[in-house]
């Protein structure tokens, strides 16, 4: 089983610009879709992906680290995009 902290940690390495594990990128496994969930964090927005079933190993094991790439990528730019809360 994948430690959830490596799985952050390579996250961080791909992306050195998303911060610390549990407070702007966060993962856990969801047992009921057998998949691992990512969450992102920016000020009060947060999204949240399921990687494909087998990308984090693939990545982790050094084999290949494209699928977890673009469904980071995907996310982080969606995240970007969402309007800032205005300030008061």
């Amino acid at each position: 089983m994948i430690d959830k902290n490596e799985l952050c940690e390579k996250i961080r390495a791909i992306y050195p610009d998303i911060g610390q594990c549990g407070i702007d990128v966060d993962v856990d496994y969801d047992k009921d879709q057998d998949r691992w969930v990512v969450h992102l964090k920016k000020e009060d927005h947060q999204l949240k992906t399921y990687l494909e079933a087998g990308d984090a190993e693939l990545c982790l094991t050094g084999r290949q680290c494209i699928g977890l790439s673009i469904e980071i990528n995907q996310l982080r730019d969606s995240l970007e995009r969402l309007p800032a809360e205005e300030i008061r």
